[in-house]
């Protein structure tokens, strides 16, 4: 199943290139805040599907006539492993990679979706990156996750780009700006998409392929990512952990319309916007890419 957020806030059930509206079934209050009536959906799925089957049967409006949203944007956390794929770990002169690093975390508010635009802020000293990566969306809570548990707490899979600054910062502050994680266009749930570790993920700008790379050529696979950020923390119903980027990354500009898309899952094209904020005064000097 297909579960996407558009318009004001509906939730509904993506079939083909139709979407079938459900929110008077799991989120009847739109203006209750913070957003979390896919969290709530997700944790109680097991509870709401025979309802969303049978849904299935309800009108369609074309997804042309909607404007998707990101499909959880209040997500507790975005857990993100960096280097996590040798030929990135190439291409960046990295020696320590993902297994060695960790993961480091995107503020929820970094989340946008297929309909928003990514703004870049004005630093044109900086190079502002691209990274394509799959987002694995934890379906219930759990801690000191066994790897050979990791299925039972996978909800499902969508498309995500982690947006970044480069220089030599903090990680974090780089990637935090608002619009520096679009996720989208759809959550896929995990027993539609079967199995995840065979992928192909490719990202392109303005139409030329930038990045073109299979999960199974992970550093850390899946289960390990859950394992480790497990053993660190309580996962979430609705959290996310960007699964890393494979090589190719490079700038994106104002003007630029960025097209990611995974086998199975979906894709989505984003617009590139250049704004006149985001001057914070840690960019003031030019630091070397990192």
């Amino acid at each position: 199943m297909k579960l996407a957020r558009f318009n004001e806030g509906h939730i509904g059930i993506v079939v083909d290139e139709e979407i079938i509206d459900i929110n008077d079934l799991v989120n009847k209050d739109l203006e209750a805040w913070p957003l979390v009536a896919m969290n709530r959906l997700i944790a109680e799925y097991q509870q709401f599907e025979p309802t969303l089957r049978a849904a299935l049967a309800r009108p369609r409006i074309p997804l042309s006539q909607v404007q998707l949203l990101t499909p959880i944007p209040a997500s507790s956390k975005v857990i993100a492993y960096p280097i996590n794929y040798h030929d990135h770990a190439t291409e960046m002169g990295r020696q320590a990679k993902a297994n060695n690093l960790g993961f480091f975390l995107k503020p929820p508010s970094s989340l946008s979706g297929p309909s928003d635009p990514i703004l870049l802020p004005d630093l044109p000293d900086r190079r502002i990156d691209h990274e394509c990566e799959l987002a694995i969306v934890i379906g219930k809570r759990g801690k000191d996750i066994p790897r050979e548990d990791w299925q039972d707490y996978v909800f499902g899979y969508s498309c995500l780009m982690d947006i970044v600054v480069r220089g030599k910062e903090e990680r974090v502050a780089r990637k935090a700006f608002d619009t520096f994680c679009p996720v989208g266009p759809w959550i896929m749930t995990a027993d539609e998409l079967g199995d995840p570790s065979n992928l192909r993920g490719r990202l392109w700008v303005n139409d030329e392929l930038r990045q073109d790379a299979n999960t199974r050529d992970l550093i850390v696979d899946i289960p390990g990512m859950i394992e480790i950020a497990s053993h660190i923390m309580t996962l979430e119903p609705g959290d996310i952990i960007a699964a890393g980027t494979p090589a190719g990354v490079g700038p994106i500009k104002g003007g630029d319309h960025v097209k990611i898309e995974f086998e199975k899952i979906g894709s989505m094209t984003v617009m590139v916007k250049q704004t006149s904020g985001g001057r914070a005064s840690i960019f003031e000097t030019t630091a070397a890419v990192s």
